[in-house]
């Protein structure tokens, strides 16, 4: 039972890292930056490599991307607030996707090694 569950939460992990990435390519691609959604978009290729740096690597990504997502949302709220225009809900779509984002990195941690003689 405890192999299946660490291979579905891997699999879950990854699927969500990947629409996370997808997602700051897009949000990239929207804002004119070629290059950082080139990067992203290559970046999912990680998704598929097993080794520690990869995880690592993707983990730093993804947090950047939430504090990206965080900023945009600032930036994007003080601009309509300027307009007098509402901003509530563009504050809570943007901070779910930051929150997302930052769980995405954080599934992609190792799960804790548990010592079985701590629960004898």
């Amino acid at each position: 039972m405890g192999a299946r569950v660490g291979v579905l939460r891997g699999v879950v992990s990854r699927i969500l890292a990947g629409v996370a990435l997808l997602l700051l390519a897009a949000h990239f691609f929207r804002a004119g930056s070629i290059p950082l959604t080139v990067v992203l978009a290559l970046l999912t290729a990680l998704l598929f490599v097993r080794a520690e740096w990869a995880a690592r690597v993707l983990q730093a990504v993804l947090a950047l991307g939430a504090l990206e997502w965080l900023r945009t949302a600032w930036v994007f709220a003080a601009a309509r607030a300027a307009q007098g225009q509402p901003y509530g809900r563009l504050l809570a779509i943007l901070g779910a996707v930051a929150v997302v984002t930052a769980v995405a990195a954080l599934l992609l941690s190792p799960p804790p090694v548990r010592n079985p003689r701590q629960f004898r």
